[in-house]
């Protein structure tokens, strides 16, 4: 007897990141504390709800992982990456501005911190965030 298994459906799970620096220049990183990227280093974001606009995500997901609050501002660029399986992340990032609140990892992030451009190098960083951040112009380039 044969049995057909048809391949899993690939998922697009639309998403938001926020690129967020502080008045020293300085870019906030969560480390990811559950999959896709546990124990990487990257800008907060995750999921957008249903019928959650991107800024509202960009907003909600700030301060669930950091404890801040934030203006949206334009979006800085979109990134596609794999997640778990065969699951595919659509990223829109969006420029921010710290608003208020106090700088605590909560919810998805394991710590959150502000890191020196110099620095992030010594991280173990999601892949492509330094691509992305020098290709949109956050960067400088090596």
């Amino acid at each position: 007897m044969i049995v057909y298994v048809a391949p899993q459906q690939q998922r697009r799970i639309p998403c938001v990141g926020a690129v967020i620096r502080d008045e020293e220049g300085r870019l906030l990183l969560v480390r990811r504390a559950h999959p896709p990227g546990k124990d990487l280093w990257s800008i907060p974001g995750g999921r957008i709800e249903p019928g959650e606009a991107e800024p509202e995500a960009v907003r909600r997901e700030v301060r669930e992982e950091t404890g801040l609050l934030v203006a949206v501002g334009r979006l800085a660029g979109r990134v596609s990456r794999l997640g778990t399986g065969d699951d595919i992340i659509d990223i829109a990032d969006y420029v921010c501005t710290p608003i208020g609140g106090l700088l605590k990892a909560g919810d998805d992030a394991a710590d959150a911190r502000w890191v020196a451009e110099p620095d992030l190098v010594l991280l173990p960083l999601t892949d492509g965030l330094l691509d992305a951040l020098t290709d949109w112009g956050f960067l400088r380039r090596p």
